[in-house]
């Protein structure tokens, strides 16, 4: 294992448990430290200004409330994230259609490689390619 992925914190914006669960198993294998999971916007804002975010996984609709206001302080700030959605990448609003998505259900896999390389090579919101299909994470 990679010690410097040990150091890296990956907040988890879901608000389905069960896909909250199953990503903080598959980060902790991975090394990272998770922060979260957030339910909600104001929880994800809540974790943003305690500081300390290396990098985000954001459902984008969390029971009905967007994740974009977290997405745009992660922005700002230059914390890369992946937004995981069932939603198509043209129906999200033009403004987040090149940042990273990660298509529901999605492979583990591809989300471990999708989050290795991003923490790897300082990639920032909209640098990563579509990723999705393949096995479900409910497996």
């Amino acid at each position: 294992m990679n010690g410097r992925l040990k150091t890296r914190r990956v907040m988890i914006v879901e608000d389905e448990m069960i896909v909250a669960w199953l990503l903080e198993d598959l980060l902790d294998e991975l090394g990272y430290t998770v922060a979260g999971p957030a339910k909600s916007v104001r929880q994800a804002q809540a974790l943003i200004a305690a500081g300390g975010i290396d990098a985000a996984v954001l459902d984008i609709n969390l029971d009905g409330e967007m994740s974009y206001p977290v997405a745009d302080t992660l922005a700002a700030q230059g914390v890369p994230f992946i937004f995981s959605s069932g939603y198509s990448r043209d129906s999200l609003p033009e403004a987040y259609r090149s940042c990273p998505l990660i298509q529901k259900p999605f492979d583990p896999r591809k989300v471990a490689a999708a989050l290795v390389a991003m923490m790897a090579d300082g990639d920032r919101p909209g640098q990563l390619p579509e990723i999705g299909g393949g096995k479900q994470l409910f497996g």
